[in-house]
């Protein structure tokens, strides 16, 4: 649609009859200055409410930072509450310090090659007429996040300096150069690209919300340091059968995991960015991207929904009971699946997403189990299996219309190979799940061995027993009261529970000094 400007010559050729040229053409001017004022005005008021969308985006994504506190502390033991609690804090404070001295500037500091930004460090030259505060925030959030899912993974028996530094480097490198790949206007494999460039195999990488580059890295992270320190002291028995260590609280989880899902309406939803643009002729309510954003966000819920009833009977067929963490685990591994694809795929197809990643994970951890790995979340296998999968769901289902839209610019894009688009855009996604997989394990790995190799991953097999709490942190997270407390001589209000210690392989049993 051409683009309407105000000319004072042409109104005045109007005017003219009413009250003389010299009057017609001073009309003209006026109404020009005003028409031109309210534009101006329009487009401040566009960007505000842009920018309290993608703000209010911010804010959701990092709520989610609570539900992942809250998922890792009922699914590890009581005796390790405080230890997965602090680091989900300081994963959110480290990661804060490097996201901003220089993870941001490797994924967004443009201009740059497209392996990794160079501006930008330590916000300078921020705000830009591309990037303002509110997008380094909203990015940090997806960066945090990242770090989140991979602390799941190591709970229970990692050293605190082995958190800081992994998520200070995953942070501040490892993740960063990911999300430049795709989502950066300069990245190699970006579907956004600048137009003036080349797309992979004429696509790009349609990753909307970051199935591969947020959930496929975070989980990487987390198995490569889950499988070089290996199993929990106790869960596997000396003939290698797997021995339930259950977290101590299924509410936790179930809180942690609403809280999750209300914050992924931030998380698919907000990666539009915008909000206020109009995809056809204006005064058309069902025709711009605020529709888009509401589809996007039934996408995510059909999908997660999908996900979680298929695991509650799957698992039942499988285990014969009702369970609500593995429910909850399902769930969580809808929403990674369609974070991908979610702003370009029907809500029938995140249907199909949703059926598929609830077998994708009980698939991962069946193999799991079988190879003796111990993720105490199943963060690998839910963010890492479900997210390879979103990735090649995406590239079966996108629609040639929502991807026009979602990235406009370029005539003939492929689509979903399913949806007739033929096969270019599965050819980009396999090539973004293998760069994915060999960066973090070329880069991850290594870290993990090296702490490894230095003692600084692992904790003793005396302070595993005891729990990372009172042997690292000088307390529990709960407050215990002795049997004396009941009988009005002190205690201090707090919650009693019974008294427990544990075997050298891990197994409770009554007792009088320790707590669980």
């Amino acid at each position: 649609m051409a683009e309407e400007t105000c000319s004072a010559s042409a109104l005045a050729a109007l005017l003219v009859g009413v009250g003389g040229t010299a009057n017609a053409t001073g009309a003209a001017q006026y109404i020009c200055s005003q028409l031109e004022t309210a534009a101006l005005k329009t487009a401040d008021v566009t960007s505000a409410v842009d920018t309290t969308f993608l703000l209010f985006s911010a804010y959701l994504v990092f709520a989610m930072q609570l539900g992942f506190a809250m998922l890792c502390a009922g699914s590890v033991r009581a005796k390790n509450t405080m230890n997965i609690m602090l680091t989900n804090v300081l994963d959110a404070a480290a990661g804060a310090i490097f996201y901003y001295l220089f993870g941001f500037a490797f994924a967004f500091g443009s201009p740059s090659n497209g392996f990794i930004g160079r501006h930008f460090f330590a916000l300078k030259s921020i705000p830009t007429p591309n990037f303002d505060y509110s997008y380094f925030l909203f990015q940090w959030a997806f960066a945090i996040a990242a770090a989140g899912i991979t602390s799941g993974s190591i709970a229970e028996r990692t050293q605190f300096v082995a958190y800081l530094i992994y998520s200070s480097f995953l942070t501040g490198f490892v993740y960063p150069i990911v999300s430049h790949w795709f989502w950066s206007a300069d990245g190699w494999a970006a579907a956004g690209r600048n137009l003036g460039d080349s797309l992979l195999f004429g696509s790009g990488v349609i990753d909307f919300a970051g199935s591969g580059v947020v959930h496929m890295v975070g989980g990487l992270a987390g198995f490569w340091g889950a499988l070089i320190e290996g199993p929990r002291v106790g869960r596997f028995d000396h003939a290698g059968r797997m021995v339930a260590l259950r977290g101590h609280s299924a509410t936790l989880v179930v809180i942690g995991s609403f809280m999750l899902w209300f914050g992924w309406y931030g998380f698919n939803p907000g990666s539009f960015v915008y909000i206020a643009k109009s995809y056809g002729p204006i005064g058309s309510p069902l025709n711009g991207q605020w529709s888009a954003v509401g589809r996007t966000a039934v996408t995510t819920t059909l999908a997660g929904c999908t996900a979680a009833l298929t695991t509650l009977f799957g698992k039942r067929l499988q285990t014969g009971h009702w369970n609500v963490v593995d429910v909850c685990n399902g769930l969580l591994g809808g929403f990674a699946a369609i974070t991908a694809g979610c702003a370009v795929v029907e809500p029938w197809a995140a249907v199909i997403c949703g059926f598929v990643a609830a077998w994708v994970l009980i698939g991962c951890n069946i193999l799991a189990a079988r190879f003796k790995f111990d993720d105490p979340l199943e963060a690998a296998q839910l963010h890492g299996g479900c997210g390879a999968w979103g990735v090649i769901f995406t590239a079966l289902f996108a629609k040639k219309q929502y991807v026009n839209e979602a990235y406009p610019g370029r005539p003939g894009r492929p689509y979903g190979l399913l949806m007739g688009g033929g096969g270019r855009l599965l050819a980009a996604h396999v090539i973004q799940i293998v760069v994915i997989v060999g960066w973090v394990s070329a880069t991850m790995g290594p870290l993990f061995y090296a702490m490894h190799k230095m003692g600084l991953l692992r904790i003793s097999v005396e302070d595993e027993m005891a729990g990372l709490d009172i042997t690292r942190h000088g307390g529990f997270a709960y407050v215990y009261e002795d049997e004396d407390s009941h009988s009005g001589t002190g205690g201090g209000g707090g919650v009693a529970f019974p008294m427990q210690t544990y075997t050298k392989n891990g197994e409770r049993q009554p007792a009088s000094t320790n707590p669980v």
